[in-house]
Parts: structure tokens; C-alpha cells; sequence
């Protein structure tokens, strides 16, 4: 990937604070590492997980690398994205996971899920993650499939490990009553929370690192100014070093205050 003109500037190999990074060369926080640690070791017991954090605070992250970290050959990983896929949607996405076709009764198509789900594990030795992003928009009935399917032997075992991510309503959700079947089941919660200042310094100089620059390339108010504006959240920190470079290309060599303080302005601007 090459640099855009103004990282350029600056002597980068490539644009900085991009999304499309390596697994391996995220930066390695501590909420991210427990994180992972406990969906590991939901995907062992092939238990529910729920993953909370706000807005761009780094929970999709946490689970791309959770993921990376799976034997491909042993695992089957359902991703679903976006879950406003009605009560149907989900059975429908299981089975097209394998490749099968999904039957068009619903009735036939929750069994046609059971016996798929049932196979990866007794056939092919593979363990079953489905991994649901946005869990916090799904509404009652959507949720109460996913619990109806991970009870197909009167409790004694689940099918797969599913793992929930959502903003911190998620937790609240499921301590309500008419989710409580699903929220008994849940066998551990993590929520990732915003960076502190020193990880906020830090991961600026990660992101760089893996740009080329190993040299300081922000003064440390400016740094405390976009952690401000950032909640300590990993995106928004992003977005706000991204425009603070920018400002600071058209002539400076460094990030100051003055170029954070733009970059701010113009990310809160109406």
C-alpha cells in the first residue's frame, strides 16, 4: 500500500492509522488481550461470550483477532455483520455458511440448521463459531432463536460457541427479563474499555511504526489534545491523527497543538 502525498510528507512507506491491519500487528492492548482470552476460551467450551464496548472501541478488532487466531481446519466461523435479519435470517445464514442450500419452510429449515451445526462437530471435527456483530440491535424474538439453538440436547451441550458484540446495552438487554434464558447461559463478558493517555501515545506510535516512522512525530500536548477529542476511543483517535497529519503536512514537521487543535475543529465541526 503506498503513502498518500501528505504521509508522504513525513517520510511513511504508507498511509497511517488505516483499517485494512494485519491481525498480527494490531496494537496489542491489554482490554484487547482479555478480550481474546475469553473468547478462546468460549470457542473451547463451545459456550456464549458476550463482548461490550462503546462505538469504535475496538470490539470487531478484538474479534478479527480472536479469529486469526483459530486453526481454519478445525474451525467454522460464522460472521454476521449486520443482524437485522429477522427470525428467519439467521437459520438461513448457518446453513449457507457450509455451502448448503436453505430449505423454505422455516420448520424445516431450523432442523436442516440443528443437523448442519450437529455435522461440523461430529463429522468433521470442527468447532463452530458464530460470531454476531451489532448484537445489541437484534430485537426478543431474533435473540431467543440463537438460544433455541444452542439447546439441541436438553442442555448438556452446545452446538457452538456463539459470540455477542455490542455497545454496553447489550449487558442491560440481557438482564431483562424476557432475555433471561439466553442471559443464564452466558458463560463470561468482557467490555472493552477507551485508552487511557499512555495507550492513546502509544498506539499513535505503533500506527507509525508499522508506517516506517520510528521517530516521535507528535509533541505531547498535541497528543493529550487528540485523546481528548477521542474519548480514548481507538477509531476516533485514528480519524483525529489522520487530520492532524494533514494539517501538519502543508509545512511543518511535526504535529504541534496548532495542528491538533485544526484537526479537532474540523471532526467537531456541524
Amino acid at each position: 500500500m503506498s503513502a498518500a502525498p501528505w504521509a508522504a510528507h513525513f517520510g511513511l512507506a504508507r498511509t497511517p492509522f488505516g483499517k485494512s491491519i494485519p491481525a498480527r500487528d494490531l496494537f496489542p492492548r491489554p482490554a484487547h488481550a482479555e478480550a481474546i482470552a475469553r473468547i478462546s476460551f468460549c470457542v473451547v467450551e463451545s459456550a456464549p461470550c458476550v463482548v461490550t464496548g462503546d462505538v469504535g472501541a475496538g470490539k470487531t478488532v478484538a474479534l478479527r483477532a480472536a479469529v486469526a487466531g483459530l486453526d481454519p481446519t478445525s474451525h467454522q466461523v460464522i460472521y454476521i455483520a449486520n443482524p437485522a435479519f429477522g427470525t428467519r435470517g439467521l437459520y438461513v445464514t448457518i446453513v449457507r455458511a457450509p455451502g448448503a442450500q436453505p430449505r423454505y419452510l422455516k420448520a424445516e429449515l431450523m432442523a436442516q440448521a440443528s443437523d448442519l451445526l450437529a455435522a461440523e462437530t461430529a463429522e468433521r471435527h470442527r468447532r463452530v463459531v458464530v460470531i454476531l456483530d451489532e448484537a445489541h440491535l437484534p430485537g426478543p424474538a431474533q435473540l431467543e432463536e440463537l438460544r433455541l439453538l444452542t439447546n439441541p440436547e436438553m442442555d448438556s451441550a452446545s452446538p457452538f460457541a456463539g459470540i455477542l458484540a455490542g455497545q454496553p446495552t447489550l449487558n442491560r438487554q440481557l438482564r431483562m427479563g424476557m432475555f433471561a434464558a439466553l442471559g443464564q447461559r452466558i458463560a463470561t463478558r468482557v467490555a472493552i474499555k477507551p485508552m487511557d493517555l499512555a495507550e492513546s501515545a502509544a498506539c499513535l506510535r505503533h500506527h507509525l511504526a508499522l508506517a516506517g516512522r520510528e521517530e516521535p512525530l507528535s509533541a505531547d500536548d498535541a497528543i493529550a489534545r487528540l485523546h481528548r477529542v477521542s474519548n480514548g476511543l481507538p477509531r476516533a483517535l485514528n480519524n483525529a491523527a489522520t487530520a492532524a497529519l494533514i494539517a501538519a503536512a502543508s509545512g511543518k514537521d511535526l504535529v504541534d497543538d496548532a495542528c491538533a487543535k485544526k484537526a479537532v475543529a474540523e471532526l467537531t465541526r456541524d
